[in-house]
């Protein structure tokens, strides 16, 4: 936040020249492929929080990789030999924002633990800028096949991170065995994104512990059970 336009112009050329004076590419062009420090991660913040932007405020159909970079005080050759395309930008901000995701509650019942998610779901979606956001993606990956590849990478890590309640709740006999723990967290958020995505009804705190209550009944009469 105290970096100053000098500093700014500074590294956007610096990052210009190493990347235009390079023979090959950059080994950083996946997207997402590593996680980089000093000025190369100063780079990607950058990026990402300008390709963030532009999604709450304008959706996936005006991300501009020139417009990207000049937001994000960068050279554009630097954005197009690392990031590709505008999916490239949005597959690596979904793989920043898993690895920045609230990690999963450990309230000692699995009760309390999908009430967590439940909730950190529906303040997600209903916080006006990341709710923006997700709804710009959730409409790229509709139609374009790399965009619903990254969104559901980004979800796979997601109900990965969050598995392990389940898997405590199974050790302490909260569930039948044989409970498959993806099936447990997806039925708690899908009515939350179904109300968000599809029917653009409000999400209030009485939906969250609705879908709390249906999966945790639901669990309980072996639905998610192989």
């Amino acid at each position: 936040m105290s970096e100053t336009l000098a500093d700014r112009a500074a590294l956007t050329e610096q990052e210009t020249h190493l990347n235009e004076s390079s023979g090959t590419p950059d080994p950083s062009a996946t997207p997402g492929s590593r996680r980089p420090g000093g000025r190369t991660a100063k780079v990607r913040r950058a990026v990402l929080d300008a390709t963030q932007e532009a999604l709450a405020t304008g959706g996936f159909p005006t991300l501009n990789m020139d417009q990207i970079a000049a937001a994000a005080g960068v050279g554009k050759t630097t954005v197009y030999r690392r990031w590709g395309s505008p999916v490239g930008l949005v597959t690596d901000l979904l793989h920043d924002m898993a690895e920045q995701s609230q990690p999963a509650a450990d309230t000692g019942s699995l009760a309390g633990d999908l009430r967590a998610n439940a909730v950190l779901v529906r303040e997600t979606l209903t916080d006006p800028r990341m709710g923006a956001v997700f709804r710009a993606v959730i409409a790229a990956a509709a139609c374009d096949e790399e965009c619903a590849r990254a969104l559901s990478g980004f979800y796979r890590t997601r109900l990965a991170e969050w598995a392990p309640v389940a898997e405590r709740a199974l050790a302490r006999g909260e569930l039948p065995a044989g409970t498959d723990p993806v099936e447990l967290l997806r039925a708690v958020s899908a009515p939350l994104y179904y109300r968000f995505s599809v029917t653009h009804e409000e999400l209030g705190t009485a939906d969250a512990e609705r879908a709390v209550t249906a999966a945790l009944a639901a669990a309980a009469a072996g639905a998610y059970t192989a």
